[in-house]
């Protein structure tokens, strides 16, 4: 009998800990593991710590005694994360750069650049399981799959996510277990390009922006702020009341007008005369990953990463489109994901439109 050809999995070490532990594990599994860093962009005027967690991924491939390469993904990461984030920022939409990250650069450029080099699979440090379908990861306070509804068949079939059955608790002590130089790192937040610098701070270097009013229902100013591209509709946050006159009520963005540059503030959430508000909204760019949802049958959807699971009903329609209805009222703003779930399986999503 012939020996056994073991497979070959390229991991996307990002210098972390989740994919320090996804390398250690697939190799403890007999796989053949490469360590890959993944190099995107970042702008000029903001400190680089990208060569400093190539650093930390490099030490975890040599602990481990497994290759380690470098892919370069600067041009996909520029092109489709930070210059689409921009353009949609510019038109007062609410773009998701993570979404759009793995479906560029991890799933795209990655995927790629490791069948190029002769792998069978891409593994990632993602909180998410495959079962031929897109599954939640266990760790609820952890799971990652609203960041993946763009991910296809193909996709899954040479895609690995081996942390996705474990909680994070667990993936520290396997850290420790291994031995691994990141094992007390902290964990890394926010859009991954811009490290410590805010978005707003980040897109004023893009978007020429200027102060506008704070308006309440009956129009009248009550408030400043530093641009109404900035904001998202349901934001509590980020403008200035001159005076609350709601018993200092917590007050959210309902509306939003990008040509007057003003955005419309109340104490009642739901009360948006917007497009994109009430209990059905329509949305384009649908990807639907193995299962298309079934006509009347009751679904969950998030519309913000960790959000509320709210429960809905599905309408597909022609051209990439559909229309979720949900049971009650929700606020959500154009360029948002909202994701679709058949209790842990993640149908797939949709852009709001």
């Amino acid at each position: 009998m012939g020996k056994e050809i073991k497979k070959t999995v390229f991991v996307g070490v990002s210098g972390g800990v989740d994919s320090s532990v996804s390398a250690a594990l697939l190799k403890d599994q007999g796989y053949n593991v490469v360590g890959v860093f993944i190099r995107t962009w970042s702008p000029d005027f903001i400190e680089c710590t990208w060569k400093n967690e190539r650093r930390d991924a490099m030490r975890v491939c040599a602990h481990l005694d497994i290759p380690f390469l470098e892919c370069d993904a600067e041009e996909a990461y520029k092109k489709g994360v930070a210059d689409y984030m921009i353009e949609e920022y510019k038109k007062g939409n609410t773009p998701n750069p993570d979404v759009m990250c793995n479906r560029e650069v991890k799933f795209g450029v990655f995927w790629q650049f490791a069948k190029a080099h002769g792998a069978d699979f891409i593994a990632t440090g993602h909180y998410a399981r495959n079962n031929n379908h897109l599954m939640k990861g266990i760790d609820s306070s952890k799971d990652q799959s609203y960041f993946l509804w763009t991910l296809i068949q193909d996709d899954l079939a040479h895609t690995l996510f081996p942390v996705g059955h474990l909680k994070k608790t667990e993936v520290r002590k396997l850290a420790e277990k291994y031995k691994l130089p990141t094992a007390t790192k902290k964990d890394s937040q926010g859009v991954c390009f811009l490290g410590p610098l805010d978005m707003k701070d980040f897109l004023k270097h893009y978007i020429e922006t200027k102060k506008g009013d704070v308006i309440d229902e009956n129009g009248k100013v009550i408030g400043s702020h530093d641009g109404a591209i900035f904001f998202t509709l349901g934001e509590r946050h980020g403008f200035n009341i001159f005076k609350n006159e709601e018993n200092s009520k917590p007050l959210y963005v309902i509306s939003k007008n990008i040509e007057m540059n003003t955005i419309t503030v109340s104490s009642s959430p739901n009360h948006s005369k917007n497009n994109f508000s009430g209990s059905q909204i329509n949305t384009t760019n649908v990807n639907w990953i193995s299962d298309v949802p079934e006509h009347n049958k009751v679904y969950n959807a998030q519309i913000r990463y960790h959000g509320d699971i709210l429960d809905c009903k599905v309408e597909v329609l022609e051209g990439q489109k559909a229309q979720i209805i949900f049971d009650k009222s929700v606020l959500v703003d154009k360029g948002q994901s909202i994701v679709i779930y058949d209790n842990d399986i993640c149908l797939g999503g949709c852009v709001v439109g």
